[in-house]
């Protein structure tokens, strides 16, 4: 897929070769974002290299180019901010590697180690080639664990298999850390969270079809206002609602193959990355249903990892939609199973335009699954009162997602003082 939008920055030893590098990546149709410095003037290039590498982790531009005397200090700034892989490349056959072996998002070059005509080259390749293969971009996963502080030097660590009794323990801790928020997150009468702690599993949605920006903008205040966790809309609302909440606590979800989860995966990965782009921090995506009732394991794994992937180019949240209503209990166990194969972060029951949505019972049955990876889960679809919220946590949802939140909310305010 080709990229359109670049970030460039350079230090004082750097602006000559910066200059004509912008010329050739705008003669090549490229939208380019020039981080500086604007002249020859000594600058410190770790924050033009800071900015550069912002640009490209928060996915206002998709790849970002560095340059200073060495390419080094530049690269190892540039690797300090999260979801970025910076690559000091010197040759073509290092710009190829570190694409087509480790997926880097950003490049840095050496104005005192690269002509003017191998820096084009070098930045061409990088711009051009691609990360597919699979034992790749596994390892490149592993190097996007880091940003999660998930991975181990023991690969044995990374897939241990436990009893059943091992993930009951698990299921029961997480629970009982959702339900007191860590500490004293509970209403005394009941055990059950507070105001507080339930604001924050949350998940504000409004995801039908004929929603309105007006409505948008009320479901943006009212998560402002109770301090809901996240708003979750429809993508083609991203930049809207992210103009709303940019300067709050509140968190912007987006749905993914909506609803019914049957386009190509390259065409979900196409609507994550867009909406992230837009200012998204958490992806739901529906799974093709299909072909997990085909038994097409490869292709919806396949289909989770696409997104998963663009998710964690940005350091976003993946949740993995698996429709519960139209699978039967083996059929979610292995959506679970192959969403911790694709390191999603999240397993969620419905979309809720299915012919059911969240139960009990399938909440308890998709928390013992992914309590090894340690995944979270989420509630959505039918969760329209207090009493069903709660039910869920106490099967052990991490994360609710409903339309009623205000209602669900306002009932357990007066156990709690109203304070959040």
């Amino acid at each position: 897929m080709r990229i359109k939008t670049i970030a460039i920055g350079c230090d004082h030893g750097g602006f000559d070769l910066k200059t004509e590098l912008i010329a050739h990546l705008r003669s090549q149709g490229y939208t380019v974002t020039d981080c500086g410095s604007r002249d020859k003037s000594p600058v410190d290039y770790p924050r033009i290299a800071y900015a550069v590498a912002l640009r490209v982790a928060t996915g206002e531009c998709e790849r970002g180019i560095i340059i200073d005397g060495a390419g080094i200090g530049s690269c190892m700034t540039a690797n300090k901010v999260k979801g970025v892989r910076a690559a000091a490349c010197y040759n073509e056959a290092l710009a190829n590697n570190c694409r087509e072996h480790n997926n880097a998002n950003v490049l840095t070059l050496g104005s005192g180690q690269t002509d003017p005509t191998l820096a084009r080259r070098i930045t061409d390749i990088f711009l051009t080639t691609e990360c597919s293969a699979d034992r790749h971009l596994r390892r490149v996963q592993l190097i996007n664990d880091l940003d999660q502080h998930r991975l181990t030097t023991n690969p044995k660590e990374e897939s241990v298999d436990l009893s059943p009794q091992d993930i009951e323990k698990i299921a029961r801790r997480v629970k009982e850390i959702i339900t007191t928020g860590g500490a004293g997150g509970t209403t005394a009468a009941s055990g059950a969270p507070d105001a507080r702690t339930l604001a924050n599993m949350i998940d504000h949605t409004c995801l039908k079809p004929d929603a309105t920006k007006a409505e948008i903008k009320k479901l943006c205040e009212e998560a402002m206002q109770h301090r809901f966790f996240s708003v979750c809309v429809n993508s083609t609302f991203a930049s809207f609602a992210h103009s709303i909440i940019k300067d709050s606590s509140v968190k912007l979800c987006c749905v993914v193959g909506f609803p019914l989860g049957a386009q190509p995966p390259q065409i979900k990965a196409l609507e994550a990355r867009q909406a992230i782009r837009d200012g998204a921090n958490e992806i739901d995506m529906v799974i093709n249903i299909g072909a997990l009732k085909d038994e097409n394991y490869a292709l919806v794994e396949r289909d989770i990892r696409a997104v998963v992937e663009a998710c964690k180019e940005r350091s976003v949240l993946s949740k993995v939609i698996l429709e519960t209503c139209l699978l039967t209990d083996e059929e979610k166990v292995k959506a679970c199973q192959l969403s911790m194969r694709a390191r999603a972060d999240y397993v969620k029951t419905s979309t809720g335009f299915s012919k059911g949505g969240a139960t009990a019972e399938d909440i308890a049955l998709m928390a013992r699954t992914v309590a090894p990876a340690r995944m979270g889960v989420k509630a959505s679809g039918g969760v329209r009162t207090y009493e069903d919220a709660i039910a869920m946590i106490q099967a052990g949802a991490t994360r609710i997602g409903a339309s009623s939140s205000v209602g669900i909310i306002n009932k357990v305010k007066p156990e709690s003082g109203g304070k959040y």
